[in-house]
């Protein structure tokens, strides 16, 4: 592993390449905030996508990448003279000790579940109107939906076990389907929602990620029908030629050869 002066270095080096571009290369030279952006988040999703394949090799890539980006947006910041690399990092140490009361303060906590508490009321205290200010209008509704129910419990508004939680599963799937056979589809997308958030709770008092857990089963998924599909090549059929009971033979195993 580097020493703190090597990664140091480093990041001087980081520094100085951007510069050469930002100056040199007609690409870079031409790049704004705006056009910057949607590379952003194509970049942190292929982060997350590493960090969920438990590739280390790739998160340190893509790691490498987003500190790219963010060293991008300081040199432009740099350049209209509203903030560089040095405020960025700065303005981020003053917030980690100013929300870290129990590190740098004489605040006691008992366990995270403190910390979480203790941060929100910080963030009011420092101007936010709503514990909601800080979740995205831009995240995806699954994601979305988890850090809401993360947001608000930190300040109390919560369930207090699991079992009350998946009854409320219950009861949003039995709404659900009341709203299915009244054939209003209006109401029926409504409940379909409802029944989306109480599985994202679910899935928080259970100390399960949701994104990561319908991901895991998006790539399941994926990779038992390509197996569908070669094994179907492999005999010379082709899916729209085959029943569902012999694509389900497929199908099964597929799952035995996991």
């Amino acid at each position: 592993m580097n020493s703190r002066e090597a990664q140091l270095q480093a990041v001087d080096r980081l520094l100085t390449i951007m510069d050469e571009l930002r100056e040199q290369c007609p690409w870079d030279r031409k790049q704004t905030m705006q056009s910057l952006r949607h590379l952003t988040i194509e970049e942190t999703y292929e982060l997350g996508d590493a960090i969920l394949e438990n590739d280390l090799e790739e998160v340190k890539k893509e790691l490498g990448d987003l500190l790219l980006h963010i060293v991008f947006y300081a040199r432009i910041g740099s350049e209209t003279g509203d903030f560089d690399l040095g405020d960025v990092a700065n303005d981020i140490c003053e917030k980690l000790i100013r929300r870290h009361p129990h590190i740098y303060g004489d605040v006691k906590v008992q366990d995270e579940h403190e910390v979480k508490a203790n941060w929100e009321k910080i963030k009011l205290r420092e101007g936010k109107k709503s514990v909601l200010e800080g979740v995205p209008d831009g995240l995806p509704a699954l994601v979305k939906a988890n850090r809401i129910q993360e947001k608000v419990a930190g300040v109390g508004f919560d369930w207090e076990k699991p079992e009350q939680v998946f009854e409320k599963v219950r009861e949003e799937l039995e709404e659900m389907e009341a709203e299915r056979a009244s054939g209003n589809r209006e109401a029926l997308e409504s409940e379909m929602g409802d029944v989306f958030f109480s599985l994202v709770n679910y899935a928080r008092f259970l100390g399960l990620n949701p994104e990561n857990a319908l991901e895991r089963t998006n790539k399941k998924f994926i990779g038992r029908f390509r197996f569908l599909e070669t094994k179907a090549a492999e005999a010379g059929r082709s899916l729209h030629e085959m029943s569902l009971a012999e694509m389900d033979r497929y199908w099964e195993a597929a799952k035995a050869s996991e």
